[in-house]
């Protein structure tokens, strides 16, 4: 009998003591809660403020590379003269893949969406260069195709360098 008052006892306190554990923690949780999110907007900020300058500097980066990539600048950078229009198609290619290559790490701090834009523009310009290239003949020089896709550029309504820059900026303004 007095096993049984032992044991009794042990229940009612292990009873009462989870009780009071149990009242304890949902009095605590809300103020662990809101210590866990305080750290957590500490933790964003301090990334923000690390991450920022280089998002920044990805953002400058897809701009120059989407002008870099503008046939209306690109011609008159790349064109050497004494080439035939297959030799400037090459160089052409090689040089939009070689600043796109370069440029490749800048997905990390763009959003998808310009992300997207830019390999859109890349696709586009590699398009417009290798159907230029195809309706020429075959004795065609650098000028010739210069001028075919500058012509096609020009009867375009809207340029699509200048939009691509401007979907950039309206990203860029969603930052701020």
């Amino acid at each position: 009998m007095l096993t049984t008052q032992y044991l009794l006892d042990i229940l009612k306190f292990t009873v009462a003591g989870a009780g009071v554990i149990w009242i304890a923690f949902y009095l605590v949780k809300p103020y662990l809660d809101k210590q866990n999110q305080v750290q957590l907007l500490e933790l964003k900020r301090s990334v923000s403020s690390q991450t920022l300058p280089l998002r920044l500097q990805a953002y400058e980066r897809v701009v120059l590379f989407i002008d870099r990539i503008n046939p209306a600048n690109m011609l008159i950078r790349l064109n050497a003269g004494g080439l035939s229009a297959a030799d400037l198609h090459i160089v052409i290619v090689n040089e939009i893949r070689t600043e796109f290559q370069h440029n490749v790490t800048q997905q990390i701090y763009v959003s998808s969406r310009v992300w997207a834009v830019m390999k859109r523009v890349k696709d586009d310009t590699l398009s417009l260069v290798n159907n230029a290239v195809k309706g020429l003949p075959q004795n065609a020089t650098a000028m010739d195709l210069s001028k075919t896709v500058l012509i096609h550029l020009s009867q375009l309504e809207d340029d699509p360098y200048e939009i691509a820059i401007n979907l950039v900026r309206q990203d860029l303004e969603e930052l701020f």
